[in-house]
């Protein structure tokens, strides 16, 4: 796996290289700390990046002009922001450019592998804040960017635990941290065809169409 890290904070770059080896002890780097610097690592390795995390302010950098340019340049890399800002309009700006995660750099090291996690599986990570704002101000978020569902008063997991049987709740518990099918499976010992299984049941109990939304409505239950 080969990951671009882009942020002008030589102590943030070397945490984040960390805290990928946990996720492939063989993860390859590719640094960035300007914008002139981000630029030539897309040039170079754009066809190979599997992934790329930036921050929004560095030097050189003005507004979110380089993150427009990154999704217009490597339209299939996913790309997710880290920044020191907590701002909500800032995270739903970047969310329609179509950034597939925005991790405050408050947040802890295993909030951001979570998240990672999840956007390598497909997924789309929102942080609370913006998840909490978005039914509030009525947000829809751009098209390929899935919308929270709407509450829900019945799935409750009280409730869920008369549709779902404890291995099911165990595997949302488990889809709710960002973990793909493969690490759901090795941590409850069961194959990824099982996973599947259940990630159906889950479905139908949450009335959600996919994982995204799967993952949203879990994390909005009591005891998730």
């Amino acid at each position: 796996m080969k990951v671009l890290i882009a942020d002008d904070h030589r102590l943030i770059i070397e945490g984040v290289k960390l805290k990928l080896a946990e996720l492939d002890p063989a993860v390859d780097t590719v640094v960035a700390m300007n914008l002139e610097e981000l630029d030539h690592a897309v040039a170079a390795h754009a066809d190979t990046l599997d992934l790329a995390l930036v921050d929004i302010a560095m030097p050189g950098t003005q507004g979110l002009q380089h993150i427009a340019r990154l999704r217009s340049v490597a339209p299939a890399l996913p790309v997710i922001v880290l920044s020191g800002s907590e701002d909500v309009e800032l995270m739903r700006s970047l969310m329609e450019l179509g950034v597939l995660g925005f991790i405050p750099k408050a947040y802890s090291p295993d909030v951001m592998l979570s998240a990672i996690r999840l956007v390598l599986a497909g997924g789309i990570y929102i942080p609370p804040l913006l998840l909490a704002n978005a039914q509030a101000q009525g947000w829809q978020p751009a098209p390929g960017i899935a919308a929270p569902p709407a509450a829900d008063p019945s799935r409750s997991i009280d409730a869920l635990r008369t549709l779902l049987t404890e291995r099911q709740i165990d595997v949302m518990r488990l889809l709710s941290q960002g973990k793909p099918n493969k690490l759901i499976a090795r941590d409850l010992g069961i194959s990824e065809g099982t996973v599947k299984i259940h990630l159906a049941a889950i479905f139908r109990a949450l009335n959600v169409r996919n994982r995204v939304e799967a993952v949203v409505a879990s994390r909005k239950l009591q005891g998730l």
